[in-house]
């Protein structure tokens, strides 16, 4: 998997969890099951960072608890990350923008077949029609 892919998911998964935090439930965090909820969050991040061997497994356990558990706040979850961890999150998702992401890993793929230097984030929002914020 790219560098540059692999970084842009984790950056956006550290961006999601800071975001949260300053949203009920998780703003106070009194409830143990949201405390609980904010831990895997952050297992997440380190399985995902150290690309342990059933980190995408449970990055789409984390994602579809999320929609399931705190459906007022599923609008925070970048689309991007339903893609990366894939299986159930895909459901998530209709087809037109299966087909973007689609496209954006086939792009990657090829520029990684021909050694082509690439930065993801800019392939990323050229292909989903995008602003780079660089």
């Amino acid at each position: 998997m790219g560098n540059s892919y692999l970084q842009f998911h984790i950056e956006l998964l550290k961006q999601t969890h800071n975001q949260l935090l300053t949203y009920p439930p998780f703003k106070d965090a009194e409830n143990p099951d949201d405390e609980a909820f904010l831990d895997a969050l952050v297992a997440v991040i380190t399985l995902t960072e150290n690309q342990e061997a059933d980190y995408l497994s449970h990055g789409q356990d984390l994602l579809t608890q999320w929609i399931r558990r705190y459906p007022d706040t599923a609008p925070l979850i970048p689309r991007d990350l339903f893609w990366f961890y894939g299986g159930d999150c895909l459901h998530f998702m209709p087809d037109e923008e299966i087909n973007l992401f689609q496209q954006l890993d086939e792009a990657r793929w090829e520029a990684e077949q021909t050694n082509e230097p690439y930065d993801y984030a800019p392939m990323r929002a050229r292909i989903l029609g995008l602003t780079a914020l660089h």
